[in-house]
């Protein structure tokens, strides 16, 4: 097992002995870490300092550690650098289509069928050459798996001579480009879907070495990489709550540690702080339909009678002070957001109102019928209360913080709001009438379509998961997926979130009350030099280019 293990183990002896590493401001005791929570996260090794070429981090502190292993069938690297597989596209930090193995594409007049040339210098890790029946296979099997991407548009995928493959689709989604940056492509002759995630063979930038389950992965740079080689050789990445994380950091045991917003005004000497600005923005879902004891296909509730009135919906997202939020649930770090596409083309400025009008929310829901008529504090209607429960995931401290703080200002407008966190087993359950705070950023404009078109409902995933059906919407959102031109399909994107009558944005339909895009904290060696990071999506992707990256000084 790695020497690095045991990095976790001596966390306590360093954060609970005052004095023993020099910080130029004290922590926060929140930073702090039992025995009971370092026991459980590693072994009692001693452990020894790398090399300047090798980078140990913590960074798995949202996404945590893969259940699946490294499987980009089923999602590993979907929205991140997978950094053991290549993809067909990549993205460069302005978010510009780059090639990866793909050298180039055409799309057929009736856009149902794409062809990609690949590459023909490209071997797996085990010395086999890379085909396009390879890549042939990794999207066929990973259409059927409906793993972390959805490629329900792929009617199948062929390779037509070995580095050429085509891709016929079953609807004209101009969109598809973005699939084919977000699925690392697997080795046809080594993968089973069983074994493959704890053993993966790829023809990334990095080899797989070990995974030890529940401590930490091991990557190798891979000498025969197409592409530039890496300055770090060796890549370790622990699975370290985000406490701990910030533990180890401090003690000089990582190099980097995605930490808490919380924590993004701390000092520690030889370390620095990064925050980094992203497209990642948290919503809470708004069931629109009544409860009528209508349930899924899974025997879940569906609907919710006091979300489902637009009155609540748009009193909430009106009456709610975005920037108090980031201020006080995310320490300041963070965006406000009221569509959660705000910052990409496709985010339409025309519906970004003021928000925090306590006065104007009040109007809305008394003008609705809402009224306190019993002195309790809690508005009414018809005999029933204003108040639901608002769920978070339980692991997600940001979305705990800021759903707590959602709660306190709902208070001012008379909206009883109860905050409970679940696991996402739970949430499956209830998400279909009762609010959940979730978090989504994407480059790609499907997940618009797939949020609000009444028919991209799935009882399997989280698709249109408030049931909202707007035909209007619905008319905007499919001329933009299947628009060729982009300014068409922008402004159809734009125009399904208001288009001055009607929309899915708080000045329509107010489906989601948009909150906030949240910044990513890092903490790292100040020697570390991350280049310039790429946008940062859903989850982050710290590591997109890891190629860039070095160390300074001495």
């Amino acid at each position: 097992m790695g020497s690095v293990v045991a990095i976790i183990a001596t966390i306590v002896l360093i954060s609970s002995m005052s004095g023993c590493v020099s910080n130029s401001a004290s922590v926060n005791s929140t930073s702090e870490v039992s025995e009971e929570q370092v026991s459980s996260q590693g072994s009692d090794e001693l452990v020894e300092s790398g090399s300047s070429d090798e980078l140990i981090a913590a960074v798995g502190t949202h996404g945590g550690e893969p259940e699946a292993g490294f499987n980009p069938i089923a999602g590993w690297g979907d929205n991140h650098e997978p950094l053991v597989q290549s993809t067909l596209f990549k993205r460069d930090n302005k978010a510009n289509l780059i090639n990866d193995l793909a050298t180039d594409y055409t799309v057929s007049s009736d856009r149902l069928k794409w062809t990609v040339k690949i590459r023909n210098d490209v071997k797996f890790h085990d010395g086999t050459p890379l085909t396009a029946k390879d890549v042939a296979f990794t999207y066929n099997t990973a259409a059927n798996a409906s793993g972390g991407v959805d490629l329900s548009v792929l009617e199948k995928a062929t390779a037509t001579d070995d580095y050429t493959v085509e891709f016929e689709l079953n609807d004209p989604q101009a969109t598809f480009i973005n699939k084919l940056t977000a699925v690392g492509i697997v080795p046809e002759h080594a993968y089973n879907a069983e074994t493959y995630g704890s053993n993966p063979i790829g023809s990334g930038p990095y080899k797989f070495v070990q995974w030890d389950k529940g401590q930490q992965v091991i990557f190798e740079a891979n000498p025969d990489y197409y592409g530039q080689q890496p300055y770090f050789k060796k890549l370790t990445i622990l699975f370290m709550e985000s406490d701990a994380a910030f533990a180890a950091a401090k003690s000089g045991q990582i190099d980097l540690a995605e930490i808490p917003s919380s924590y993004a005004d701390q000092k520690v000497d030889g370390m620095k702080i990064v925050s980094l600005d992203s497209i990642d923005a948290r919503g809470i879902s708004f069931p629109v339909n009544q409860d009528t004891g209508e349930k899924t296909e899974n025997g879940y509730t569906i609907g919710n009678n006091v979300t489902s009135d637009p009155v609540i919906r748009k009193a909430l997202n009106i009456g709610i002070d975005r920037q108090a939020l980031i201020d006080g649930a995310l320490n300041g770090q963070g965006k406000e957001e009221f569509t959660g596409v705000d910052k990409l083309p496709w985010g339409n400025k025309e519906a970004i109102f003021e928000d925090g009008n306590i006065e104007e929310a009040k109007k809305i829901l008394t003008d609705g019928g809402w009224k306190d008529t019993d002195g309790d504090g809690i508005v009414e209607k018809n005999g029933l209360k204003a108040e639901f429960t608002l769920l978070y995931p339980a692991s997600a401290q940001e979305r705990q913080a800021l759903a707590v703080s959602v709660g306190e200002e709902a208070k001012k407008l008379g909206i009883n709001i109860k905050v409970e966190g679940k696991s996402w087993d739970e949430i499956d359950t209830l998400a279909h009438s009762t609010p959940n705070v979730f978090g989504y950023g994407s480059l790609d404009p499907t997940e618009l379509y797939l949020r609000y078109y009444s028919k991209s409902y799935d009882p399997s995933n989280y698709n249109n998961i408030i049931m909202y059906s707007n035909t209007v919407v619905d008319n905007y959102l499919r001329t933009a997926l299947t628009s060729s031109d982009q300014d068409t399909a922008n402004k159809n994107w734009q125009m399904a979130a208001w288009d001055g009558t009607t929309g899915f944005s708080a000045k329509g339909d107010a489906t989601w009350m948009w909150m906030a895009t949240i910044n990513y904290v890092f903490i790292m060696d100040e020697n570390l030099d991350i280049g310039t990071p790429k946008i940062q999506p859903h989850g982050a992707d710290i590591f997109g280019n890891i190629l860039e990256w070095k160390r300074t000084g001495n």
